[in-house]
């Protein structure tokens, strides 16, 4: 017995350590696409440039939409190691793994070892944790302290804690909850109160809310994420009107920010974002259901409560992205996990390899026409370089799903789910992979790269009737807006003089200037240039010319 003790340890550290290396491995091998990864690279690197940590900036213009952890996390990563495509990707990376890391341990302490393996392996296989764990965004962050602090509270309300450990388990859930405020907002408060209150309703356990200390809670919460909010404000008076109003009521309610959705948008997300365990979700939905009628606490019914209130919660919202479910994810993993672990030789898990089977085959059939999506700004030989990487996902899930068909027709539930993981992680890092092919057109690496030799310090950049997201970071300098607002348009209001509002100003400031770039779209170069406009152009691609006074 206690040599296979041994084995079981020894065959979960090479897991592990092959699932890390798969997982960081691979950070540094693609180009910054906009418009997220170029804008969350940007926004730290002009805080290691100015100095100025405390007032996010984009493009040289003050960027309120979201808390500053994740620009810091980024920004200390740029100090220590260099501005790089993974030192710019790390901060969700990181989370990410720490997440499946997370859900492991909290659903093993909840439910059992085995379904603790399961629960982990089915997070790190899931298609959208995968993906958004390797794309800097700051969704992966919030959803890891998010579901990070619900297990948390699982573990401190749990019948078997003791006083010393609830009370170390339930501060820990509000350290969480207050690095994802500072990540993302107040969603980092607004959800989980919700949770418990809802989960308070269902089971009628009154005393549930005294339970978890939130007087406390709040204590702790206000001193972690307190002094950034005030000093903030301090500097930029306008800081909390746009951020708490703008930013999180408007954005809820309204559909301000051009993401609406219908509120069906999240039920194909989740089903994609899931694969490839859609034949072990409802049932692991149903397994959320049970009572554990010698309990107290019901863990899975609050993991349950969770999942169902953030799904609703922003399927009724008027701004919705694909990410937006993401803390969802572990969550489910541990249910599913939970539901998994009856299975035995008498209970089949095989069949549940299915969906991985028979959507792998169905890719490997439809990536010949992945060439169809072709345009004249995305050119049908990127797609031809992507098809090999698509081939190789789509083979991986199909392969993943066949070994856990064998595996599981054996008895071997576990070693099954972590074949089909396996199968889900390359089939989620060949479309990610791959999307680099893509790369010369969704991303200004290529045309900084020729550029940024040629361009000398103080000299004026314009970004003309356009605004690309990765150019500043890889020019290493930010740009002068002109005739261009959007995002940035918070920010031109507070420094208008910083922005020149129309091509008449900007011809003036050109022909002003000794030396001069301007960055514009082949139709303004177009329209320009019939104007006889004095340009010499440099370079461009599909989506943009890069021009340089005579």
């Amino acid at each position: 017995m206690r040599k296979l003790i041994e084995l079981r340890s020894g065959s979960l550290l090479v897991l592990i350590l092959v699932f890390t290396l798969a997982w960081f491995g691979t950070l540094d091998q693609r180009r910054l696409i906009n418009p997220d990864e170029g804008r969350y690279s940007e926004i730290p690197r002009e805080m290691v440039a100015s100095g100025d940590w405390l007032t996010p900036r984009l493009n040289g213009l003050k960027y309120f939409e979201k808390p500053a952890l994740q620009y810091w996390a980024t920004a200390t990563a740029f100090t220590l190691f260099g501005e790089h495509h993974w030192t710019a990707r790390l901060w969700p990376a990181l989370t990410g793994f720490l997440g499946v890391l997370a859900t492991a341990f909290a659903t093993a302490r909840l439910f059992g070892l085995q379904a603790g393996l399961m629960a982990g392996a089915i997070l790190g296989g899931s298609v959208l944790w995968n993906v958004i764990g390797h794309v800097n965004t700051l969704d992966m962050s919030v959803s890891f302290f998010l579901a990070a602090a619900v297990f948390a509270l699982c573990l401190a309300q749990r019948d078997e804690a003791n006083e010393q450990e609830s009370r170390r388990w339930q501060d820990g859930a509000w350290v969480l909850l207050a690095l994802a405020v500072l990540s993302k907002g107040l969603i980092g408060l607004v959800l989980p109160a919700a949770t418990v209150v809802a989960y308070t309703l269902w089971q009628r356990d009154w005393s549930f809310i005294l339970r978890i200390r939130p007087f406390r809670g709040m204590l702790i919460i206000l001193a972690i994420t307190a002094p950034w909010f005030i000093a903030v404000s301090l500097v930029n008076p306008e800081f909390a009107h746009f951020f708490f109003i703008h930013e999180h009521f408007e954005r809820f309610l309204t559909k301000a920010h051009g993401r609406y959705q219908p509120i069906w948008y999240f039920i194909p997300i989740l089903l994609i974002g899931m694969l490839p365990w859609l034949g072990s979700l409802l049932q692991g939905l149903g397994a959320g259901l049970r009572r554990d009628s010698g309990h107290r606490f019901q863990p899975q019914r609050f993991l349950l409560v969770w999942t169902v209130l953030v799904f609703v919660f922003f399927s009724v919202s008027s701004s919705k992205l694909a990410s937006y479910i993401l803390p969802i994810f572990p969550t489910l993993a541990a249910l599913i996990g939970l539901h998994l672990v009856g299975y035995t030789t008498s209970r089949r898990i095989e069949w549940h390899a299915l969906p991985a089977i028979i959507i792998g085959g169905a890719c490997l059939f439809l990536v010949p026409f992945v060439t169809r999506f072709a345009n004249e700004k995305v050119p049908v030989a990127l797609y031809e370089a992507y098809q090999p990487w698509l081939y190789g996902g789509a083979g991986a899930l199909l392969l993943g799903g066949l070994v856990a068909f064998v595996l599981g027709r054996q008895g071997r539930s576990v070693a099954a789910v972590i074949s089909l993981a396996f199968g889900g992680f390359a089939f989620g890092q060949g479309f990610l992979l791959g999307h680099d092919s893509l790369g010369a057109v969704n991303s200004a690496h290529d045309v900084a790269t020729v550029i940024r030799p040629q361009l000398k310090a103080g000299v004026p950049f314009f970004s003309v009737d356009t605004y690309d997201q990765s150019l500043q970071f890889y020019l290493q300098r930010t740009t002068t807006m002109v005739s261009y607002r959007d995002e940035l348009g918070f920010g031109i209001a507070q420094e208008p003089e910083k922005f020149i509002p129309d091509l008449a100003g900007f011809e003036q400031a050109w022909k002003a200037a000794p030396d001069a770039w301007a960055l514009m779209s082949p139709a303004t170069w177009k329209a320009m240039d019939s104007k006889g406009f004095p340009m010499r152009e440099v370079v461009r691609d599909t989506r943009r010319v890069i021009v340089r006074k005579p």
